[in-house]
């Protein structure tokens, strides 16, 4: 058998308007992109491998999937039925009272996903100490399966109160649902989220058995029709899982591409900035969507999440999307008022310029109109995609008549200012509203459109530090060859950390249980090593929300307590003030696997320069305001070498994004083939 290491390593990020790939084999690299096929992301994927030469070794694949979220948001998952302690089947139409938009007197609320005639009682009760107060009632329970069967059911799910205290009836009514739908898949609660919050529990519950066979389907048929040694799967908290695994909980694939540019980005920070712990803020900039993040003390993680309107309570990278995007629409809204995205013209027909028969203005026509992008695919690096001005400044010309703007780059102008807008904020709300400074960030722009917004973003926040990755528009493929192996295992607790370091014995045993859970999950991926962190989930007593802190392995007194002196600290980090007389609870443990067959060399070091100006490949008119156009000097990236060094304004082309670099900011090409600009 080929071992992984020989075998070449191909990362394979779906996005909504393109297919990445990224191949390291024989120590040499190769990136490209295609476009994304909506109707079958199967046949881009086929026609990228089919592109790479692998020779007779089978490639271990590590794959970014969007199937699982657009399956949510769409509404096109399974036909699932919920199964749940009798009086309780209301669980996921009462939700909780919160208020998304604490003002507006008409509000509308997601549609469950499991109609009312699919959510099904039984007889059986465990109360709040985990005591059986009420057997299940399994005569009741056949028969229930007996007319589950007439409903034409795709997936189950089974919540029962207090299972995370004790799982045994759930894991019955598993086995006799299965011994009548034994093709059915299963979920239940006590293994996918075993927490408190029964609504949450029950949300994301029915989300994975929702998605379980869309999800299934789709790893299953692409795992059959590419020949592979290793096939992985991206998480949403930024490691990989085998393709098994990710069969089973395809919640836990939410948000799987974006973590992977997020892991990416900070691996490069930390060779880049010299530090273990870079503080950087993420853009990721596609064709549909914008995907921000903040790191300033390692990967940010989170167990609360809000996707498609449902609360989906799974370990993931604290990552927030917004629909702006090279794609996004722009369109006269009916008060007559100029609004970019959220929609996109996607994959098909994608932006006007494009020739695919788009009609509708994008950002990328804005873009293109005002020189940003060039029109000839030799400057792009033998870009895949060509472009006609022509019919984007038409769909730009039609918006132009419709607010009654002087001209047409005007226009252009406006729609990338609203869309910078949109990005800005989302900046904002990961850094200012959490009580970071921008300004003590780095700025990672990436995706095809990322550097090309940078500059203006940075000057908004004062961010005085931008890096661009040599490879930015694959840069989400990248990470998914530089992410872990990962799985994760919780358990609720809920006792005070007073409580639990008089009795450490008890969680230490707790503890290596999980680890044993970790470890069995991991074995069939045959790691050289797996390390184990662990996590506690923390809060004040009475409070409603957590923050999870480090825990120190092994469990001991000394190390819940400097747990909760690291809580205080993350309070006041988060809420700008903490309570270190008050008694803190412990919520839950998470413990968390990782392990890596092997690291890729990121070798994209380009030849020594010197220190003096590279020459530009020429100069184009480029338009930063209304009046006139400037003339800018235009670089191509595959040109530079380590040490050169210019002044914007200044246009930077290459095969898969371009860098738009704004006046006073200087452009340095560091060792690791990084643009460093510093204004």
């Amino acid at each position: 058998m080929t071992s992984p290491a020989a075998s070449p390593l191909i990362g394979i990020d779906v996005g909504g308007t393109f297919t990445d790939f990224t191949c390291i084999h024989d120590g040499q690299w190769q990136i490209f992109k295609l476009p994304t096929t909506p109707q079958d992301p199967r046949q881009a994927i086929q026609q990228g491998l089919d592109r790479i030469a692998a020779g007779s070794n089978l490639p271990t694949i590590v794959h970014g999937t969007t199937v699982a979220t657009n399956a949510l948001l769409e509404r096109k998952g399974a036909r699932t039925a919920l199964i749940t302690t009798q009086g309780f089947k209301d669980i996921l139409l009462i939700g909780r009272q919160n208020r998304p938009h604490l003002y507006r007197l008409s509000q509308s609320r997601s549609t469950p996903l499991i109609p009312p005639e699919l959510r099904l009682e039984v007889r059986e009760r465990v109360n709040a100490q985990g005591q059986v107060t009420t057997p299940l009632d399994e005569a009741g329970l056949h028969n229930l399966c007996q007319e589950i069967q007439a409903l034409d059911i795709e997936s189950v799910c089974i919540v029962f109160l207090f299972s995370f205290l004790n799982p045994h009836h759930e894991r019955r009514a598993a086995e006799i649902v299965q011994s009548h739908l034994p093709a059915v898949p299963v979920s239940l609660s006590c293994e996918v989220h075993p927490e408190y919050r029964e609504y949450e529990r029950t949300v994301t519950t029915a989300t994975n058995a929702y998605l379980q066979p869309p999800v299934g389907g789709y790893l299953r048929s692409l795992q059959a029709t590419v020949p592979h040694h290793s096939f992985q799967v991206m998480r949403s908290s930024g490691g990989a899982i085998g393709i098994g695994a990710a069969q089973r909980r395809p919640v836990q694939l939410l948000v799987s591409g974006p973590a992977a540019g997020v892991a990416a980005a900070h691996a490069l920070a930390q060779r880049a900035l010299s530090t273990d712990t870079p503080a950087i803020m993420t853009l990721d900039m596609g064709g549909t969507s914008t995907d921000t993040a903040l790191c300033h003390d390692g990967l940010p993680m989170t167990a609360e999440s809000e996707i498609g309107g449902l609360p989906v309570r799974i370990p993931m990278l604290d990552i927030h999307t917004v629909g702006a995007g090279g794609g996004s629409i722009a369109r006269v809204d009916s008060a007559g008022v100029l609004r970019v995205g959220p929609q996109s013209a996607a994959a098909r027909p994608g932006p006007a310029c494009y020739g695919r028969g788009g009609q509708d203005p994008t950002v990328t026509d804005a873009n293109l109109l005002l020189g940003r992008l060039p029109q000839d695919p030799a400057w792009r690096g033998g870009s895949l995609q060509s472009l006609f001005p022509r019919l984007g400044q038409v769909a730009l010309e039609r918006l132009r008549t419709q607010i009654g703007a002087d001209t047409v780059h005007a226009v252009a102008l406006a729609v990338v200012d609203i869309v910078n807008a949109s990005m800005e904020r989302a900046l904002r709300l990961i850094s200012v509203e959490r009580g970071h400074n921008p300004r003590d960030f780095t700025l990672i722009p990436y995706g095809g459109a990322g550097p090309l917004h940078a500059c203006a973003l940075a000057e908004a926040l004062e961010i005085r530090k931008i890096l661009i990755p040599p490879a930015p528009g694959v840069l989400s493929a990248l990470g998914l060859l530089l992410a872990d192996v990962t799985h994760s295992v919780s358990h609720a607790l809920l006792c005070t950390v007073t409580q639990a370091a008089q009795e450490p014995r008890g969680i230490s045993n707790l503890v290596q249980d999980l680890v044993d859970q970790v470890q069995t999950v991991l074995a069939p991926e045959e790691l050289p090593a797996v390390s184990v962190s662990l996590q506690a989930d923390m809060r004040y007593v009475g409070q409603s929300y957590e923050l999870s802190i480090p825990l120190a392995l092994p469990v001991s007194a000394a190390g819940l307590r400097s747990a909760a002196i690291s809580f205080h600290a993350a309070h006041t980090q988060r809420y700008g003030h903490a309570n270190p007389e008050a008694p803190v609870d412990i919520v839950s443990l998470r413990v968390t696997g990782r392990g890596r067959h092997a690291t890729p060399a990121m070798e994209f070091k380009p030849d020594s320069g010197g220190a003096r100006p590279p020459a530009p490949a020429g100069e184009l008119p480029v338009w930063l305001q209304t009046q006139t156009p400037d003339l800018m000097p235009c670089y191509a990236r595959s040109h530079l070498r380590v040490g050169h060094r210019f002044q914007g304004p200044a246009i930077v082309f290459q095969y898969d994004t371009a860098l738009l670099t704004l006046p006073r900011w200087q452009v340095t090409v560091d060792e690791w083939g990084n643009l460093i600009l510093e204004r």
